[in-house]
Order: structure tokens, then sequence, then C-alpha cells
């Protein structure tokens, strides 16, 4: 990759989540400037998901690791500490945080999902893109250490680490950050540092965090017009509509479609003169096409 050139990524995470999530993908990637998608395995429109995958051979698709707020691989028998009654996993994210950290059975517990779901991806036949996960939960540095050594038996090479430059937000539009893009800061920074030294590839810069759910049109062509040189990410949660089983509470999911799709977002890309990619390609795995 040309140094001095900018090299863009532009992923749907939840697919797999619902129909209207695999839809928007599908229209984004086709008609729109749409590269990757983040799979979740474990959520009942995954299989459509591959389908869909299978049919668009220039997706790149990866695996959203889902440990908080979905829906698990194996059983509730095996991960009693992680699943609650509705069968959904945790969302007191912060006292799970600590019981993984803390509790050796939830730490194995944790490491047996993470193990499951990238198995369950490599059934799917796909080539893994890239990592990353639901909540961006592999933050927490214990959850990180086991996604290094875990997807390293799976050929992972690529991983996503949320660092987002605040300066160029506010280039795009003047923006308070909420306190989740806040704390993620000081632990993207040293995940980015591990995973490096784990030979992994990593994004300069990634854009989401701080509008997740609301990655607009014109937050979009902001963005692609502040491109710097290097590798940069923008990801965001499109779908047809909202409502869904799964749909997470104030998500503007038809506007980040409108994002992925408008001409004003093909303009802006073409303006920036960036490179359209993929993490495999930037780890010399693979290409778009």
């Amino acid at each position: 990759m040309d140094p001095a050139r900018a090299s863009l990524v532009v992923t749907a995470d939840d697919f797999g989540l619902s129909r209207e999530v695999n839809e928007a993908v599908e229209i984004g990637h086709r008609r729109g400037i749409l590269t990757a998608a983040s799979l979740m395995v474990a959520e009942p429109w995954c299989v459509d998901a591959v389908l869909r995958a299978r049919r668009l051979p220039g997706l790149a698709v990866g695996l959203h690791l889902t440990l908080v707020e979905g829906r698990a691989v194996l059983p509730r028998s095996e991960i009693p500490d992680l699943v609650g009654p509705d069968g959904r996993l945790r969302q007191d994210l912060a006292r799970y945080g600590a019981d993984i950290f803390f509790r050796p059975g939830v730490k194995r517990q944790v490491a047996a999902e993470i193990r499951a779901q990238f198995q369950a991806f490599r059934r799917t036949g796909l080539a893994l893109d890239h990592v990353n996960a639901h909540k961006h939960y592999h933050l927490h540095p214990t959850v990180a250490g086991l996604v290094l050594r875990i997807g390293r038996e799976f050929g992972m090479t690529s991983l996503r680490v949320p660092v987002e430059p605040a300066a160029v937000l506010a280039q795009v539009e003047p923006t308070r950050r909420g306190l989740e893009a806040r704390l993620a800061g000081p632990y993207a920074a040293l995940l980015r540092g591990r995973a490096r030294r784990a030979g992994l590839t990593v994004a300069d810069q990634v854009f989401g965090l701080a509008w997740s759910g609301a990655v607009d049109p014109g937050r979009m062509a902001g963005l692609l017009r502040a491109l710097a040189p290097g590798r940069t990410e923008i990801y965001l949660h499109p779908a047809t509509a909202g409502g869904f089983d799964g749909a997470a509470p104030g998500y503007r999911y038809a506007d980040e479609l409108a994002a992925l799709v408008l001409p004003a977002s093909r303009a802006a890309l073409a303006e920036s003169g960036a490179a359209v990619s993929s993490y495999s390609s930037w780890a010399g795995t693979g290409a778009i096409s």
C-alpha cells in the first residue's frame, strides 16, 4: 500500500442479526460504498447472511464476536455465568468485566464461547477477513488476551482497534463524545500495541464509535473528505428498517444505510482519492474486487 495514499474499509456490523440488517448489507455493497461486514454467528439470520455473502465475492466478511447483549453459540449449561434466564448474554457490562477479571471460572467460560464462535465462523466456509467485538468488548484486557491467543489458532490476521481521533471528528462536526467513546480511548491504545506486537494488522484510525448508530450521510461525507494517508476504517450499523429483535434503541438504521448509498457519499469517496480495501488486503492475505 502506498503510505501517502488513503486506504479505506467501510464495514457494516451486526451482519446476521436480522433480515433488515442483511438486506442493508447487500444493498450497501451492491449500490454503495460498503466493502466489508462483520458476522454475528449465533444470531437467527446468520445462515441468510452467509448465503448473501457467497453471492457477493467482493464483500470481505469478518467475525463480530458477541460476548454481551446477544446470543451465544454454546448452550447456557456450558456458560451459566455468561447467559441470563432469558437465554441472552449479559448486559451488566461493568460487573461482567469484573467477573471476567477476578473469577477464573468466568474467564474459562468466556474463552470457551470465543473459541465456539471462531469455530462457527470457520464452518461457514467464508474467509476470515477481520475480527472485532460487539460493544467493543475485546477492549477488556483479559478478553483481548483470549482473542489474541484463540484467534491465532483460527488464522486471524486483522483486528479492529477503535482508535478514533477526536480532532478529525471536530473537523467534521463539533462533537461531544459520550462516555463510551471517552472510556474506550486508553484501552484502545493499549490494545493497538498488543495487536501489533502479535503481528496483527490494525487500522491507523477507526470511526463509528462517537457517532455509533448515527453515521448519517452528512457525517459520512465529512469523514470521507477528511481522510488522511494511511489505513482508515469507518463502521456503521445499517438496516432497511428498525424495530427488529435485537435493534439498538435510538440507532438511526435507515440513515446509516443512506450514508452508504447516496450519490454524495460516492462523490466524496471519489474526491478523496482513497483506495477501497479490506483488512485482508492490508494484511497481504487477500484482495478486494
